[in-house]
């Protein structure tokens, strides 16, 4: 969350008056309520110009993804067609995917966590510990579902709480989170590997359903439901709003920190649920799941269009972002190509779309 942002605090209630209803009645009349509405996304800025550019964007992205897919068919040939392969290359875009989805919100609230990668190791290593599997084979897998989803939520509280109420700038708190979670998934383990023992658990995360993996399916409905709560509820305008403008957010009455928590809770409740989705790909619980999800959380992010300044997220946007990534990486796998290589390539791609971003806030600005 922006240091701006920390600063507003608590949002003041509002008095009567015409403007931008973020959900806590009328804006006061002396609140500048163009600057609510900061961004494409706002509610007030939704324009046929600013859908236009959202359509251009997302249409540019897609190009690229083919353009990747036509020098994947060239280079590997039948190797990078078959259907195997293509599913490879979703089951991973549906792990990475879901934590993107709550890396999204947290990016377009103005803030940054570099937690999710540890969180989802984390979340995952509590589910597969001996005490959990014996309940879950007790009752029913869900409680490990449940398990992993409370504890990433959990982490995600902690961050927020720190952030929001501690005055703790995102970078920092989220990085001494990375730093803890993996410190705790160690410990928990031993540095060993926990393999899933309920059958049933894992029969249900590595199954097919009409073609398409479970975990796909899952990633798609965790969109979904992101893209309308981003885009069509009160939670998402909020979001937007303070991402874009936490003074004038907070001059509407929006309770700034409590928002702040809940924003950083429904990425750490990602994480968890990815690490579910992970140990039904994998069927094993480790310290090391995880490890640099962050980084390729928020290059997708960044990449797919998500303003990294906060005020402007896109899902759509995100899910393509991961789709680039992954097949991209796909590609390097089939044509040997070093991860020193993909490394060099992922950065300038980050480099390339941040100059962009920087352009296009440039001109906003100027208009």
């Amino acid at each position: 969350m922006s240091e701006q942002a920390q600063r507003s605090g608590e949002g003041a209630a509002p008095d009567e008056g015409a403007g931008v209803d973020l959900g806590n009645g009328p804006v006061p009349s002396d609140v500048p309520t163009r600057q609510l509405a900061d961004g494409p996304d706002g509610r007030g800025t939704r324009t046929r110009r600013g859908r236009s550019v959202g359509l251009g964007r997302s249409l540019g992205l897609i190009i690229a993804l083919l353009l990747i897919c036509v020098v994947g068919g060239l280079t590997a040939g039948d190797r990078f067609l078959d259907i195997d392969n293509v599913l490879t290359i979703v089951r991973g875009a549906a792990v990475i995917g879901v934590v993107s989805i709550g890396m999204t919100f947290v990016i377009t609230a103005g803030g940054i966590d570099l937690s999710v990668g540890s969180v989802l190791g984390l979340a995952s290593v509590w589910a597969t510990t001996l005490a959990t599997q014996a309940m879950a084979e007790d009752v029913h897998w869900i409680v490990m579902v449940f398990t992993g989803v409370a504890v990433g939520t959990a982490a995600g509280v902690v961050n927020g709480i720190v952030v929001s109420y501690g005055k703790v700038v995102s970078f920092i708190a989220t990085f001494a989170m990375l730093i803890a979670a993996r410190g705790l998934a160690e410990i928990i383990s031993g540095r060993g590997t926990q393999l899933v023992t309920d059958n049933d658990f894992a029969t249900f995360f590595s199954g097919v359903l009409l073609g398409i993996p479970t975990i796909v399916w899952i990633f798609l409905v965790v969109a979904a439901i992101g893209w309308v709560v981003l885009n069509r509820t009160t939670f998402g305008r909020r979001t937007v709003a303070v991402g874009g403008n936490p003074e004038a957010a907070r001059l509407a009455g929006i309770n700034i920190r409590r928002h702040t928590v809940y924003v950083f809770a429904l990425s750490g409740f990602t994480a968890g649920l990815a690490a579910v989705m992970m140990l039904g790909r994998t069927g094993a619980g480790s310290s090391t799941n995880g490890t640099l999800y962050e980084l390729d959380a928020i290059a997708a992010v960044v990449v797919g269009g998500t303003l990294l300044i906060g005020g402007r997220g896109t899902i759509v946007g995100t899910v393509i972002g991961v789709l680039i990534f992954q097949t991209l990486t796909n590609v390097f796998v089939l044509n040997n190509l070093s991860t020193s290589v993909q490394a060099l390539v992922q950065g300038a791609i980050i480099v390339i779309a941040v100059l962009l971003q920087q352009r296009f806030v440039g001109r906003a600005r100027s208009t």
